[in-house]
């Protein structure tokens, strides 16, 4: 799931992250140019940033227009290969809430 996934402020509908991709700690085989995160609930304000090491941004991701409610759809340039985090932050349809969360995953190199 989501590694350092933290909320602002208390609800009775608490936002769950139900899935991501690239999952939490993944090692990708090949090329990655798409992520996303899903939630149990309607988000909105959507944006995520893949930083490699945390260390840079090394790419803004822009979430996709026809993207579901429930979750953060977005396409990056080709990463190279390295260790990155993609950083997601979201408001809760609901109350407005802002939450946010890292999922940590990394690129190998080609054999």
């Amino acid at each position: 799931m989501c590694v350092g996934c933290r909320a602002f402020g208390a609800s009775a509908q608490e936002l769950k992250v139900l899935e991501t991709g690239p999952a939490a700690n993944a090692v990708l085989d090949s090329v990655s140019d798409g992520f996303f995160v899903r939630f149990n609930h309607p988000v909105h304000s959507q944006f995520a940033v893949a930083g490699q090491a945390r260390q840079r941004v090394v790419e803004t991701l822009q979430p996709r227009l026809q993207s579901n409610p429930n979750g953060i759809v977005a396409r990056a340039a080709t990463l190279p290969p390295g260790s990155y985090t993609l950083h997601w932050a979201v408001k809760t349809m609901a109350d407005a809430r802002i939450e946010q969360g890292d999922v940590p995953f990394s690129i190998a190199a080609p054999k």
